[in-house]
């Protein structure tokens, strides 16, 4: 057991949550020590190096590195929660107040959606015009995360073949297990049909992820996969002509949000949030509506993205 540096106690937390399954995770620690490491020009860091000036010093660094505040943020919660953990393991005496007045919130840094004009561009490119092979693909997908109420990839990747039941999709969400009842349009049944995964050893409902592989294969495989769907989709708003957009992963879930809150359609049915810290208030409202009303809800942003016409919810 390495505990005596937070250097050794941290390289073991990262393998603990490797064997928990929570790869994620376990590469931001993994990141966050590697930055910190680097900070104070490398070697072994022992408890007595993680302090108020040593941790200071490492936001400066990464500020001058022209990191995002979300990344800064994220490597110096990381280090929090690695700290905290060692003081309830008894490692280290717990210093009050060692990570305030540091970068730990999370802002929106980005415009991360994109209007309903340039959605239809983006999405209703005719087929006849000839897109990459690639970016036509992510353009598909693109257009099926929109269709099915902004879905996140990671969890349009991760759907079962046993979650769709006729035009009623059942899943659970990856980052909160919250329970997700989509009703299937039409639109988003075409393009379900166009990728369904037909292999028999695959869980997966399309054809994204292979379904075959050990647990941190498989998180390696879906890293892989998302890297790939934003390379192409960075390509797409030049082959649409759109200008001035860039479109990644997130791109459908705030464009579905923001076109709803637009539309007028209550804050109780969608989330006021973006991205990561909308997942508790995306808890909320999921659990808080029927089926109908996110269905209708859902129907009235995919028509003013195709029509470009937009309506205001009305509650009748």
């Amino acid at each position: 057991m390495k505990q005596n540096s937070l250097t050794g106690f941290m390289n073991e937390v990262i393998v603990e949550l490797q064997q928990e399954g929570r790869f994620a995770t376990a590469n931001i620690y993994k990141y966050a020590l590697r930055a910190f490491t680097q900070s104070v020009g490398g070697g072994e860091i022992f408890w007595g190096g993680l302090n108020r000036g040593a941790l200071h010093r490492f936001q400066t660094y990464l500020e001058d590195l022209q990191k995002s505040y979300n990344t800064i943020s994220t490597y110096i919660r990381a280090l929090r929660a690695v700290y905290n953990r060692a003081v309830d393991r008894g490692l280290v005496a717990g210093e009050f107040r060692l990570f305030a007045n540091l970068k730990t919130g999370v802002v929106s840094e980005k415009k991360l959606a994109v209007t309903a004009s340039q959605m239809q561009k983006l999405v209703h490119t005719p087929r006849s015009r000839q897109l990459p092979p690639k970016v036509r693909q992510a353009q598909d997908i693109l257009s099926l995360m929109v269709l099915l109420q902004g879905m996140p990839y990671t969890d349009l990747a991760h759907l079962h073949k046993a979650d769709l039941n006729d035009t009623l999709l059942t899943c659970h969400r990856q980052k909160t297990g919250t329970e997700l009842c989509v009703k299937v349009l039409p639109e988003a049944m075409r393009l379900i049909e166009r990728y369904r995964n037909h292999k028999a050893d695959s869980p997966y409902l399309l054809n994204i992820l292979s379904g075959t592989c050990s647990e941190k294969e498989a998180f390696e495989e879906y890293q892989g996969k998302l890297r790939d769907l934003n390379l192409q989709l960075s390509k797409l708003p030049g082959l649409c002509g759109v200008e001035g957009v860039k479109v990644s992963s997130y791109t459908a879930r705030h464009t579905w949000a923001t076109l709803a809150k637009y539309c007028q359609v209550p804050e109780e049915i969608i989330s006021e949030g973006l991205g990561h810290s909308s997942l508790e208030v995306t808890r909320t409202y999921l659990k808080s509506f029927g089926g109908d009303e996110l269905e209708k809800a859902n129907r009235m942003i995919i028509d003013y993205i195709s029509t470009g016409r937009k309506k205001v919810w009305s509650g009748a």
